[in-house]
């Protein structure tokens, strides 16, 4: 057995042994109920799971090949069918007979946590098998919560790559651009799978669902550069730059920061944006000298007097290599390269090296520097000359 199907044979191990679905994959990654189903086919194919579904046997004797007929009998008083376990269920949900794979998706309405796997029959070769699969999703998407739609949407976008994807696909994108708004909102700020949001985000600016700061809150709140860049540049172009810039600036990601910077352009607000010429971010500390610069102020100015100035930013010196001149700034950042503070020091260094200003013999005495910062920032400075 290869090492890369040892997982999936475990999985089908623990779904034989009745262990429910979210004990045997993680149900937040679409590509697992993709798995799982190729590899309870694949076990059943090759000998090594033979599932029992002689519960898909009604209490008036008709067996699954007779459901598969649509020969069922009338009975005067029938009983309710049985209720497999989650795992049997999903075991016959995924196997390789497309007539098991049939009989067994009506036992699915009303089971959420089996939602997703109806998604993949969606997409069956089978006609049979996807038409049934695509009616029940028809009938249990509109009143799926929104925990059960975090999971069933990522596999349905998912599967838009297999041959017969479409069709779920469309019943998710009419169920996102026509029903409730709180769906597309749920997907966006609650669903794991990056793609997914990305889609929800595109839903939520076509509806129009969010202003500019709920925007600019999820610019801020998602870790997707996709999502943060559409969000970031969706809630500037709202005109609400009192309640959105703020937000944006004081994002955690860089990309998010900068929007926020390059919005203080647009809002007329150029002198805001010089404390961000010292942002951890080159792109947040690029776009701060782009709107200096429009505001008609030289970021290389306010770079040498920070460089001079008893308290030294710790980016100081690393912005002024990003903007000065070698024959102006170069000696500055020399004399910072002893800084009492090993952060302007590692700056300095950086500085130095973005100028093309760093000396071999000054760099390999600062590899002996008591800040690891600084030594590799020497380090690095040294790599032009290491043969």
């Amino acid at each position: 057995m290869s090492r890369g199907t040892e997982p999936r044979t475990a999985a089908v191990r623990r779904l034989e042994r009745g262990l429910p679905l979210h004990r045997v994959i993680d149900v937040t990654r679409p590509k697992a109920w993709a798995d799982l189903d190729e590899s309870v086919r694949r076990a059943a194919l090759h000998g090594d799971l033979n599932p029992s579904h002689t519960w898909l046997t009604g209490t008036e004797g008709t067996e699954w090949r007779r459901l598969w007929r649509r020969q069922v009998p009338a009975s005067p008083h029938p009983s309710p069918p049985p209720k497999p376990s989650e795992a049997r269920l999903a075991l016959a949900l995924c196997d390789p007979d497309g007539r098991i794979r049939e009989a067994a998706l009506p036992y699915a309405a009303g089971r959420p946590e089996l939602l997703p796997l109806v998604a993949v029959r969606a997409a069956d070769w089978a006609e049979p098998v996807r038409a049934r699969a695509l009616a029940l999703l028809r009938a249990e998407l509109p009143g799926a919560s929104h925990e059960t739609l975090a999971v069933t949407a990522p596999v349905i976008l998912r599967l838009t790559a297999r041959l017969r994807g479409d069709g779920a696909a469309g019943l998710l994108d009419g169920l996102l651009r026509t029903g409730p708004g709180s769906a597309a909102g749920a997907l966006l700020l609650g669903c794991r799978d990056a793609a997914t949001r990305r889609a929800a985000l595109g839903i939520v600016l076509d509806r129009g669902l969010y202003d500019g700061l709920g925007l600019a809150l999820v610019a801020a709140g998602d870790h997707d550069p996709v999502v943060q860049e559409r969000a970031a540049s969706a809630a500037i172009a709202a005109g609400e730059p009192g309640a959105t810039v703020p937000v944006l600036l004081g994002a955690r990601f860089g990309r998010v920061r900068a929007a926020g910077v390059t919005a203080l352009r647009g809002a007329g607000r150029h002198a805001e944006a010089e404390p961000y010429l010292y942002d951890r971010s080159g792109r947040t500390r690029a776009c701060a000298r782009w709107v200096l610069r429009r505001g008609g102020t030289d970021p290389a100015d306010v770079y040498r007097a920070a460089c001079a100035a008893p308290e030294v930013p710790d980016r100081a010196p690393l912005g002024l290599g990003e903007c000065g001149t070698r024959a102006v700034d170069a000696p500055r950042l020399r004399e910072l390269t002893a800084h009492p503070d090993g952060r302007v020091r590692a700056s300095a260094v950086a500085g130095l090296r973005l100028l093309d200003a760093a000396e071999p013999r000054r760099m390999k005495a600062l590899l002996e520097d008591p800040d690891p910062r600084v030594v590799r920032e020497a380090a690095r400075a040294l790599r032009p000359w290491t043969g």
